[in-house]
């Protein structure tokens, strides 16, 4: 079984200040960080260092060519990451001393995702393939409709909550994987029990994965819930913790764990991936999150 995890590839410049730039206001900044990101090349990372067969699909303008080799480097089949004219989606952050951050987005190439691309992809998949989107390219909806025809098994992380969720065919999702401020937005309620509750009444044939942060995690599906503590360690840097979750549970339930263990897997992997700095570059290999968690 394969995962094409049509998804954003941006970079993203992460510059260290004493304050966040005010308006009318020049400075200078402490450092400035040039790392890969974005949430699909984070994700088919953390799926193909999960042990799955991953095909990443998206758009780079010629300053990305690295994000592609970054991918190919995880293990990653890169066949359809296209170049495009215009900027590689980006991603301006700036971290003050106390860690806080503003980010500014640009979606850039990830906006560039068309029709025609999405047939010429899909046309190299079949029943029984998984597709993982999530909410930061263009022709999110087409994809899943194009999915659903051919008769794969689809995936969304809802991230970021946005408008355009509210446009998207989510009744044909197989996992819909979200966190709290995702899982609130759709289900109008911040309580994790009600947004079990609306979501699986809206979406009767989706598995819904609720992430909560320190609070761990529940899936649901009908009347059936299945809770997951979080692994508890010393966090250093949380960017790729819903990231690494979503490539490791997807392993699991692929493979055919139970509900549990899955959850479980995915836990242990995102626990270890918070103890590192980065991204990508701290997302665990399979050996070492399977050691975590039976440890």
């Amino acid at each position: 079984m394969r995962v094409l995890n049509f998804g954003s590839l941006n970079i993203d410049y992460v510059y260290q200040v004493d304050h966040f730039v005010q308006p009318g206001e020049t400075m200078s900044s402490l450092s400035l960080q040039v790392n890969c990101g974005g949430k699909g090349l984070n994700q088919s990372v953390a799926l193909s260092r999960a042990g799955v067969e991953t095909w990443h699909a998206g758009c780079i303008g010629p300053e990305g060519i690295f994000l592609k080799d970054r991918l190919q480097a995880a293990g990653v089949d890169v066949t359809f990451v296209r170049q495009v004219e215009g900027s590689t989606g980006h991603a301006i952050i700036q971290v003050d001393p106390t860690g806080q951050n503003s980010i500014l987005l640009h979606g850039g190439a990830n906006g560039q995702v068309t029709e025609s691309f999405v047939d010429e992809v899909l046309k190299g998949f079949s029943p029984g393939d998984v597709v993982l989107l999530q909410n930061e390219i263009s022709c999110v909806g087409y994809i899943m409709d194009r999915a659903a025809e051919l008769g794969m098994s689809i995936a969304l992380n809802a991230a970021p909550a946005n408008e355009k969720l509210a446009g998207l065919p989510l009744e044909k999702l197989d996992w819909l994987l979200v966190n709290e401020v995702e899982g609130a937005f759709l289900a109008g309620t911040e309580d994790p029990e009600g947004i079990a509750r609306v979501l699986t009444e809206r979406y009767p044939r989706t598995m819904l994965v609720l992430t909560l942060g320190v609070q761990g995690s529940l899936a649901a599906k009908g009347d059936r819930r299945v809770r997951m503590p979080a692994r508890t360690v010393k966090a250093v840097d949380t960017t790729a913790a819903g990231d690494t979750f979503t490539g490791y549970f997807l392993r699991g339930v692929l493979e055919g764990r139970s509900l549990e263990e899955a959850l479980g897997f995915a836990a242990a992997a995102s626990a270890l991936a918070v103890t590192r700095v980065g991204a990508a570059d701290a997302i665990p290999a399979y050996d070492e999150a399977m050691a975590f968690y039976r440890g």
